[in-house]
């Protein structure tokens, strides 16, 4: 049995195709299928159904990647223990973020993680959830920053802050100063974005495949939604972070989310087999010079992250 073996089932149980799976591994399809039926005869055992389309694990072969996975998860850990200890860090680093932080985040995090870590290369990528689910199972991005919880087994959610939500209404609306909670809340000229703003039915019991929603407006842009409001009336949500980018006069336009407020965890999302414990601490300390200190997870701001 090999640490190569090892990695080529867990591949095959990735994608589920011995063709696809071969050009991740970087190895011929013969190769990889030939490595796999080597390990299954010295186990005796099948780890794939190879009958079914796509090619699954077997009962057994289940219970072996995941062990597989743990082997291989402490070994890789051997690696960052070197880089602690040598001081250095070095390739990419390919972060994901979501339309509705984006614009708050991803201009001072850039900025704060170049000043720390120079040496990697970091790339950031504005998708919607549903994306950066499918790219982080993919490998095509090694973090994201999202509202949780995502319900994902094979992730790991890192609670950064809690965020507010307000009420943002046209001038002459005339529920401006009516008290607001969830339940209150106006159904109409309601600007909601595609992505970001249902905010989890437990918060917004309005957000429903009931409510007749005829202004929806498909984008990641607070800004707009904002304008779109000042030019045509109604109201629309805004996060606690888009608050300072308000003129004074709009800043008059905002009324509180009260009983219970309107909040959301944002957090760091990774693979439960990341094992890059040093540089994932890098991007919680750069969250932590930017984010306002009130609204920081209590435990980030008092311990580091451990994998």
């Amino acid at each position: 049995m090999t640490l190569q073996q090892l990695e080529y089932i867990l591949a095959l149980n990735k994608y589920r195709h011995f063709v696809t799976a071969s050009k991740k591994c970087g190895v011929t399809q013969p190769t990889l299928s030939t490595m796999i039926q080597k390990l299954e005869s010295e186990l005796n055992i099948e780890i794939f159904d190879r009958s079914k389309h796509p090619v699954a694990p077997t009962s057994i072969g289940e219970k072996i990647i995941e062990q597989a996975e743990r082997a291989l998860t402490e070994i890789r850990k051997i690696g960052e223990i070197v880089l602690n200890e040598t001081d250095t860090l070095s390739g990419s680093l390919h972060i994901g973020v979501i339309p509705t932080l984006a614009t708050y985040l991803v201009p001072r995090f850039i900025q704060v993680f170049s000043e720390k870590c120079d040496s990697v290369k970091l790339t950031m990528s504005e998708m919607n959830t549903a994306t950066l689910i499918e790219a982080l199972k993919k490998d095509s991005v090694d973090m994201f920053i999202a509202a949780t919880p995502l319900d994902q087994p094979d992730f790991l959610e890192i609670p950064l802050f809690y965020e507010r939500f307000y009420a943002y209404f046209s001038a002459d609306h005339p529920l401006k100063d009516v008290p607001l909670h969830p339940e209150n809340m106006p159904q109409e000229k309601l600007w909601v974005l595609e992505e970001g703003h249902c905010l989890r039915d437990q918060v917004f019991n309005f957000c429903s495949a009931s409510i007749p929603y005829t202004h929806v407006f498909e984008a990641g842009s607070i800004e707009t939604l904002v304008r779109i409001v000042d030019i045509n009336g109604g109201y629309t949500l805004i996060p606690e972070l888009h608050l300072p980018l308000l003129t004074e006069g709009q800043r008059q336009n905002v009324r509180e989310i009260n009983n219970p407020p309107a909040i959301r965890e944002v957090s760091i999302v990774i693979h439960k087999n990341f094992v890059k414990e040093r540089l994932l601490n890098i991007v919680g300390e750069a969250f932590k010079t930017i984010i306002p200190e009130g609204m920081l997870n209590e435990r980030l701001k008092k311990f580091t992250i451990r994998l």
